[in-house]
């Protein structure tokens, strides 16, 4: 993907360069629909609008779609956010716009439930989006944002090999506490069709030596995966 891109994006390791293969990622995600279950229980979006952001090539616009009544997805990289078009070009009330979380293209209170998922790595030093987003939910609105938790999973474990340089989970969960934040653990998983699939999407989420470690440890297509949904009403 070659398109210019606005100032201010954080470039994604991921699909930024390998959109296909993060395609079969999404499809591998949360087999069970314990994280889908566990969004619902926090916000109810029937009949109201949501922003998806960092919605990259709008995968999960038709979930929200099939009961909101507007949705719309920011995407910083112009040709994802062309991708994410396409998959949408037959749902009227689904839009997508080229944007920042920190700098949203959208009225102030004009959307009632806002999804983010590991589209802008949220944390200290996130303010800005954080802003963004106190600015544009209506009072009764949601903000629901999905990270991963390295303190537990077998991804998790992998994850703290590959990056040890991660800022401390307690230090994470101190930076959302304060910030008005409710933290809900969600075991999520992943479960691939195949070996393949599963190999391919290790390589672009780890470090090239730790992907060949814990490839060569782990054994079948399936993965426990635990992630931190992290909600905060306005």
């Amino acid at each position: 993907m070659s398109s210019a891109v606005p100032a201010g994006a954080r470039p994604s390791p991921n699909i930024w360069h390998h959109p296909a293969t993060y395609e079969i990622e999404n499809r591998a995600v949360d087999p069970d629909g314990r994280l889908a279950d566990a969004l619902r229980a926090r916000a109810d979006w029937t009949g109201r609008t949501v922003l998806d952001v960092g919605c990259g090539t709008g995968f999960h616009l038709p979930f929200f779609a099939a009961q909101a009544s507007k949705v719309l997805g920011v995407e910083p990289h112009p040709d994802l956010a062309r991708v994410a078009r396409r998959r949408v070009r037959g749902l009227a009330h689904v839009e997508v716009l080229d944007g920042t979380a920190q700098a949203l293209p959208l009225p102030d209170a004009s959307v009632d439930v806002v999804h983010a998922r590991w589209a802008y790595f949220l944390g200290p030093g996130c303010e800005p989006g954080l802003g963004e987003l106190a600015r544009v939910v209506r009072r009764g609105g949601t903000a629901l944002v999905v990270d991963n938790d390295p303190t537990r999973s077998t991804f998790g474990g992998w994850f703290r090999r590959g990056f040890p340089d991660l800022t401390p989970a307690e230090e994470v969960e101190r930076f959302w506490s304060a910030q008005g934040w409710t933290r809900t653990p969600v075991d999520m998983g992943w479960s691939f069709e195949d070996r393949a699939d599963l190999e391919a999407v290790v390589r672009i989420e780890l470090p090239v030596t730790v992907a060949e470690q814990v490839l060569a440890e782990h054994q079948g297509t399936d993965v426990d995966y635990a992630v931190n949904l992290w909600s905060r009403s306005y």
